[in-house]
């Protein structure tokens, strides 16, 4: 019961801090809309006919992603953050097991995800670029995306030991993940070499599971072949994560400092 109350409160902590930041929910959708009608729009216009009025409709699930994993990753900086300004010490002594911590921060940066990706929703169906019905379909293939995405997130948070060291590895990961993933544009017409690169890229999976609630959209995958690797992708990261952030050596720093400075 110890281990739920503090999942709650931790969970509760991190999306205080987001809906407090007013102006970050909206920020955050700046990126997704300058993709979409920008880039999207001037891509479009080299196409001709049915084929660049359809382009816009096709990027919806490729930025719909997008949105997840920026917003995710983002959020599992506060592992982090918290682990460098020493809020991690006061959740290391408390009576739960440590792995229940990376669950919260998942859980948290997986809801903060889908705030971000509703709002965009909402706008893609204010603007007319998708239909209602569409936006609501999206939303269950959009929940398996963002629990991989912040799978990804606490796994290469558990790794980083400063803020500096996530943001390197995440810069290095974020671009290929996306651009690599058929969210710009459909897996069976990139060259044969880059297939294989898609092909074992998680987030391909979650592009092409939301491509199926799109209909304008071909997918390259079948629906349980996406549910499958998105599922055992989420499950096996977050153990990673757990087992790496439960190890004594990898948090004896933050208590050696502590000890350090009253010495």
């Amino acid at each position: 019961m110890s281990n739920w109350l503090a999942v709650k409160a931790v969970v509760g902590r991190e999306l205080s801090k987001v809906f407090r930041q007013r102006g970050r929910l909206i920020s955050s959708m700046v990126r997704p809309l300058i993709w979409l009608l920008v880039i999207g729009s001037g891509v479009g216009s080299m196409l001709q006919g049915e084929q660049q009025s359809g382009y816009l409709t096709f990027l919806v699930p490729g930025i719909v992603a997008m949105t997840l994993l920026f917003a995710a990753l983002l959020s599992a900086l506060t592992l982090v953050y918290d682990k460098e300004f020493g809020v991690m010490r006061m959740m290391m002594i408390a009576p739960i097991e440590h792995y229940w911590i990376v669950v919260s921060k998942i859980i948290a940066a997986t809801i903060t995800a889908m705030v971000q990706a509703a709002m965009l929703l909402v706008i893609l169906a204010i603007i007319g670029l998708v239909d209602v019905n569409i936006a609501l379909l999206l939303l269950v293939p959009a929940l398996a995306t963002a629990i991989c995405c912040a799978a990804i997130g606490g796994l290469i948070a558990a790794w980083s030991k400063t803020l500096d060291n996530f943001a390197v590895i995440m810069n290095f990961f974020i671009f290929p993940l996306f651009f690599l993933s058929g969210a710009l544009y459909p897996v069976s017409q990139l060259p044969e070499y880059l297939k294989y690169i898609v092909l074992i890229n998680p987030f391909s999976y979650g592009v092409d599971l939301m491509k199926h609630a799109v209909p304008a959209a071909e997918s390259d995958f079948s629906i349980i072949t996406d549910i499958t690797v998105l599922s055992v992708f989420s499950i096996a990261a977050i153990v990673v994560a757990c087992w790496r952030f439960s190890r004594e050596s990898v948090h004896e720093p933050l208590f050696h400092r502590v000890t350090g400075k009253k010495g």
